[in-house]
């Protein structure tokens, strides 16, 4: 646009700004929220995680195809399917070996019961792919700062965060979104600060989607908390639940370098 190339940073921060200011939320969205048979442990969580006014920062809308990558209880998969209707169809990605855990067995198994109407996929954690699917929307959240993660209990081995982005750009329609959350971390070391922390420096997030070649369209503060002490590990009793989170929506370019919707 002409006005960001005469006035680049003033033009970015209007952007930004423009895209994190609050708006009112659809009626659809706020519907899919409040739709009956979610379970009581996941509505619980509605106050802090605002999935209304997330979803509708990242533009979800009814007839999309979305995806939940690690969906882990199914908590944004089953908004998501409940906004986007017969019409649409959501995908929730699971690393195959979080499934071995009896837990997440429990949980996994009572989703699938409750929601055959959402297209639940396994993949090794170190290579996903989502096969000849195509997203108009997927959510990534507070979890992508686990490919910087190693875990011998959870059999999860040194994973590669551009393969994996590499992979989610070829599934991701041109025009489409990704919307990252994820826990505030600080500078450093990605892989020392995330095995101590579980928490990722939002510059790196940053850089390694610009690399893969997604365009940071917005940022929002609607789940940041300022007072968050950065250096604590998430699960800390002082910060869990209440730690600072960033949302950006990042968009895959349509051809000609163009990032309108």
């Amino acid at each position: 646009m002409r006005c960001r190339s005469m006035f680049p940073a003033l033009a970015g921060a209007a952007l930004l700004l423009a895209a994190a200011s609050s708006a009112a939320v659809p009626a659809y969205l706020q519907k899919a929220v409040a739709a009956p048979g979610r379970p009581a442990d996941a509505t619980m969580l509605d106050a802090g995680r605002k999935p209304a006014e997330v979803l509708g920062f990242l533009g979800l809308k009814p007839g999309m195809a979305a995806a939940d990558v690690m969906t882990g209880s199914g908590y944004w998969a089953e908004i998501m399917a409940n906004t986007v209707g017969p019409r649409g169809k959501v995908t929730a990605f699971e690393p195959a070996q979080f499934y071995n855990d009896p837990e997440e067995q429990k949980v996994w198994k009572a989703l699938t019961a409750r929601r055959s109407d959402i297209d639940f996929q396994r993949y090794p954690f170190e290579a996903f792919s989502a096969g000849d699917r195509r997203f108009d929307v997927v959510m990534i959240s507070l979890n992508y700062h686990d490919l910087y993660w190693e875990s011998a209990k959870y059999g999860i081995p040194r994973t590669d965060p551009q393969a994996f982005l590499a992979q989610l750009y070829a599934a991701v329609k041109p025009g489409g979104v990704v919307g990252v959350i994820d826990h505030a971390g600080p500078a450093g070391d990605t892989r020392a600060v995330v095995d101590k922390l579980h928490r990722i420096d939002p510059a790196v997030v940053k850089a390694d989607f610009a690399a893969a070649g997604f365009r940071l369209e917005a940022e929002s503060p609607l789940l940041a908390n300022p007072g968050d002490d950065h250096t604590k590990l998430v699960f800390d009793p002082a910060v869990r639940g209440r730690t600072d989170l960033f949302l950006y929506r990042f968009r895959k370019p349509k051809q000609g370098g163009s990032t309108a919707p």
